[in-house]
């Protein structure tokens, strides 16, 4: 049930992201913008519109939310992938966008995509009322800013030239910004495009970011490149403190059930309802990529 929804939200994201991209020029920034939103789990998007669906917002509205996201999310890791950040040369499975075209043109594409984020929550078709339309658009550069996935990114470019590894209380504060800032977002959105009580999703998800971001932990170390669509190993080689170098395999593997468990008892309040977001984080330590 769960994977049939994941891949029918993905569709819908994907069918109007080319929508919205359509028409326009063939500039390879152009061109660089439909290649880097194209593929992906589109987990972020799922939680948009599950989050609206669990509020009876229409998929027609929530649509938009949910490419909002996958732009901002598709423009970090473009700019991630650069050689002055994480340097490399493939993502899901392709190369990345600084290998086909070239540094500017990824450079560019980020920065395109991380406006086409706003203008798609600011659309009008998003939500009639302009109050809704600004509150998700200011929670989103707030999650996505200074206080959210950039402070969280810049916390682990520091952390390479540290002195000493992080600590597992910094690497959360850490991951709570970089991974899981947009991933509660995400999960809020529904409510706040129903203006209804955002609480138990906000619960739900910060627990969830962070267990998505052991589970990553965990593929780096486990996963096959081939499957996981990037390389694996680089955390090690780096020698650079993650989840499982604090905690173990096991202990990662450990703490990433807890929280999955923490996450399904913050969704108690909606009962059967909430059944679908229930199984995507049993899927998020699942799942092989």
């Amino acid at each position: 049930m769960f994977k049939d929804v994941l891949t029918s939200d993905a569709a819908r994201v994907q069918a109007h992201l080319q929508t919205v991209l359509a028409g326009q020029t063939t500039l390879p920034v152009i061109e660089g913008m439909r290649y880097a939103v194209a593929g992906g789990k589109r987990l972020r998007g799922f939680l948009v519109m599950e989050s609206a669906r669990l509020h009876g917002v229409p998929e027609a509205q929530s649509v938009w939310a949910a490419s909002a996201i996958e732009a901002i999310h598709a423009y970090s890791l473009v700019h991630d992938d650069l050689p002055c950040m994480d340097d490399d040369d493939l993502r899901r499975g392709q190369p990345t966008v600084h290998r086909k075209w070239d540094e500017g043109t990824a450079v560019l594409v980020g920065d395109a995509l991380q406006t086409l984020g706003f203008e798609l929550v600011l659309d009008p078709a998003c939500h009639g009322d302009a109050s809704v339309r600004a509150d998700l658009a200011l929670s989103l550069a707030q999650a996505s800013g200074r206080a959210g996935m950039v402070m969280g990114q810049a916390l682990d470019i520091a952390a390479e030239s540290a002195d000493a590894p992080l600590t597992l209380a910094q690497i959360t504060d850490l991951q709570a910004g970089k991974t899981g800032a947009l991933i509660v977002w995400s999960a809020e959105a529904g409510a706040r495009l129903a203006q209804a009580d955002r609480a138990p999703l906000t619960r739900y998800a910060t627990a969830l970011g962070l267990a998505f971001q052991i589970a990553d932990d965990i593929l780096d170390i486990e996963g096959d490149e081939t499957t996981v669509g990037k390389a694996v190993g680089k955390d090690a080689d780096r020698g650079k403190a993650t989840f499982v170098s604090l905690l173990g395999l096991d202990g990662a593997k450990r703490r990433a059930r807890d929280l999955v468990a923490e996450a399904c008892d913050a969704l108690s309040p909606y009962g059967a309802r909430a059944n679908t977001l229930n199984d995507a984080a049993q899927f998020v330590i699942s799942r092989d990529t």
